[in-house]
């Protein structure tokens, strides 16, 4: 397990380079019980050194960054002029408008009208879609990359985005199950590694869809067997978007 002063999967969180960042919440994130939640369940372990293990801290990286770090001179994995990210071919969000809205708000964007909508990004602040999730997901919400299509400088990879539902979600009560995703992400990324666009594809409506189960406790009586992991995404997901 990494200690408060070492994260053995981000890089650019410790150390002299860090030394005046700007931290959202004051001080580096400690990832110590996602990381263990990756490691327990995790279906691929990387070689240090591979592309597939340089591509996962990336994306580690990078999130950790644009989550965290306020300033955009503090961003190393983010690069400094025109960045953009978008889901499921929605508007590309600049890096300020993402800073604004909120990672949480910018992923889960949406075309539904508001009155289908389980999650409303644009009812929802930077810090409310962050406790929302915080909440639902008190051990973290893992993320795991499963291949990698093609290597920089667009890098297309393939991810698992899980964590479990052990907290509430808005109204809904905790039901304990896990709940998971697949996406498929490509980086626009230069010459020094840092991402210049992000572009994200993924079936938002079956992920949401996912918090609305029963609790374990009041489904156990309709089936003998152990509760599965909830309905995900395998399929494309670009095929898919809402």
């Amino acid at each position: 397990m990494a200690s408060a002063e070492s994260d053995k999967y981000r890089s650019f969180m410790h150390g002299e380079g860090e030394k005046s960042t700007v931290w959202r919440l004051g001080a580096p994130p400690n990832y110590d019980v996602v990381n263990k939640l990756f490691e327990e369940e995790r279906t691929k372990e990387w070689p240090e050194g591979s592309l597939e293990e340089k591509v996962q801290r990336l994306l580690k990286t990078w999130e950790m960054e644009m989550v965290h770090k306020v300033r955009p001179e503090d961003q190393k994995s983010v690069h400094s002029h025109g960045f953009s990210a978008s889901t499921n071919g929605m508007k590309p969000l600049t890096r300020n408008e993402i800073s604004a809205i909120g990672g949480y708000n910018a992923f889960l964007a949406t075309t539904l009208p508001p009155e289908h909508r389980i999650y409303d990004p644009e009812k929802e602040s930077a810090e409310s879609g962050m406790s929302t999730f915080l909440t639902a997901f008190p051990r973290g919400f893992a993320i795991e990359v499963l291949d990698v299509y093609s290597g920089p400088p667009r890098i297309a990879f393939k991810f698992r985005h899980w964590g479990y539902m052990e907290g509430p979600f808005k109204d809904h009560p905790p039901h304990g199950q896990r709940v998971e995703f697949f996406g498929v992400c490509i980086f626009h990324v230069d010459e020094d590694s840092k991402v210049e666009k992000a572009e994200y594809f993924y079936e938002r409506g079956n992920f949401l869809a996912s918090f609305l189960s029963a609790p374990a406790s009041a489904s156990a009586s309709a089936s003998a067997s152990a509760p599965a992991p909830l309905a995900s995404a395998s399929g494309c997901p670009v095929m898919r978007a809402d």
